[in-house]
């Protein structure tokens, strides 16, 4: 309790110390980011085993354990288990010159990246809210939709088990008002839900496709049970500009085919961020302009 004290009473201390952790998160939500999307798709294989061969017996699975904790971290190429001092956040890195300590293999710079996103999202909770729980959650808002984030740019993907785990969290932080009153927690998922359900069958009426995905819905819910159904406009008008530009700028100057689907969780993801921690400001600024 003497440590818990001394923490929300020293800021400095807090920044320090959620940044850090950030850092160590940062490294959980590579294995997350990399390992998530393999044990669902390990999952869906045996629900169709099982589904097309109901009679096989499924009660031996020799397969060896996969899930985030196991197996340890090793090298892709020659399997060189990655050691504690191999995986210090960033510093592992540096240090190892981006390459396997084992077989000298490069080693993705996105690993550090997350790392350091991951602590600089700690580092602003800490500095926008302060020394406290309000400040430690908006850190776990924000490391989740990092990894879902990134998630959804490698396999266009958002995931059941975090979007649905954030909205509930959203609405048991807001039934004591951390955020915003229950109500407004409750409408703002059930909008944000339905906003996004209902585009995603007009464009599908429209054009016979499919827009976007499920995820999509669930997550913009998610966002609006942590904020508050005031926030959804903003956050649809910002993810909506940010995508629209960025798909604009990848067609022209990358050449993409434009019928190849653009992942609008990270959008979403941004544009919440962005409400979380300046939404405020922005809405004032846009009234004060509307006003004059």
């Amino acid at each position: 309790m003497a440590e818990i004290e001394i923490l929300l009473s020293h800021p400095t201390i807090w920044i320090w110390f959620v940044t850090i952790l950030g850092l160590l998160v940062g490294s959980f939500l590579n294995v997350v980011i990399h390992r998530l999307p393999t044990m669902m798709e390990k999952q869906w294989t045996c629900e169709c085993q099982a589904l097309l061969n109901p009679d096989a017996d499924t009660s031996e699975d020799n397969s060896p354990r996969y899930n985030l904790l196991v197996p340890p971290s090793s090298c892709p190429k020659c399997e060189h288990k990655i050691r504690p001092w191999e995986n210090i956040p960033v510093i592992s890195y540096l240090f190892l010159r981006g390459k396997c300590g084992n077989c000298k293999t490069p080693i993705s710079i996105r690993y550090p990246i997350i790392e350091l996103a991951a602590g600089l999202l700690a580092l602003l909770s800490a500095l926008a809210y302060g020394p406290g729980l309000v400040s430690f959650m908006v850190c776990v808002l924000s490391w989740m939709l990092l990894a879902m984030s990134m998630i959804d740019v490698d396999h266009q993907l958002l995931p059941d088990s975090m979007t649905l785990p954030l909205l509930w969290l959203g609405l048991l932080l807001n039934a004591n008002s951390m955020f915003v009153p229950l109500e407004d927690a409750v409408y703002g998922a059930a909008a944000g839900y339905l906003s996004l359900w209902s585009v995603y069958w007009l464009f599908k009426l429209v054009t016979g496709k499919e827009g976007m995905g499920f995820g999509d819905f669930k997550l913009l819910a998610a966002l609006g049970a942590w904020m508050g159904w005031q926030f959804l406009p903003l956050i649809i008008l910002l993810s909506s500009m940010v995508g629209a530009v960025t798909g604009i700028a990848m067609i022209v100057i990358r050449g993409r085919d434009r019928n190849i689907p653009i992942p609008f969780g990270p959008y979403l993801a941004a544009a919440g961020l962005i409400a979380m921690f300046k939404g405020d400001e922005l809405i004032s600024s846009y009234l004060q302009m509307a006003i004059y």
